[in-house]
């Protein structure tokens, strides 16, 4: 004798199962970087070819390591807000094949939301 489930369990469309094309590879890094007016960042390249950019204020900063941040695995982005006395601040890290739509997304979000005092 065998028992019929009344609940299939897993459930899905053909369309659901169909391939995705996803965004792949780091893409043009300038997306990011010309998010930055020179009036209110400071913009810096080092000699290993990395770009470092500086808030005036000195509490934002977003780093572009095309080679991978020194003493890390990979990381290519690395963006940090310093927190104050009352709040504390945050950073976050994207590997060298992040595509930089995705960085210029999360860049563009934080630079919306800061405010001058």
């Amino acid at each position: 004798m065998s028992v019929v489930p009344t609940d299939p369990g897993f459930s899905t469309t053909a369309e659901a199962l169909r391939l995705h094309v996803w965004q792949l590879g780091p893409g043009q890094p300038s997306l990011v970087t010309d998010l930055f007016s020179p009036e209110l960042f400071h913009l810096v390249v080092d000699d290993r070819a990395d770009v470092h950019i500086n808030s005036r204020d000195g509490r934002f900063y977003l780093g572009w390591f095309p080679s991978g941040r020194p003493g890390t695995d990979g990381e290519g982005w690395k963006l940090s807000v310093t927190g104050t006395a009352s709040a504390p601040g945050y950073s976050i890290s994207f590997d060298t094949e992040t595509p930089a739509e995705i960085v210029a997304i999360a860049v563009h979000h934080v630079l919306a939301g800061s405010r001058p005092l």
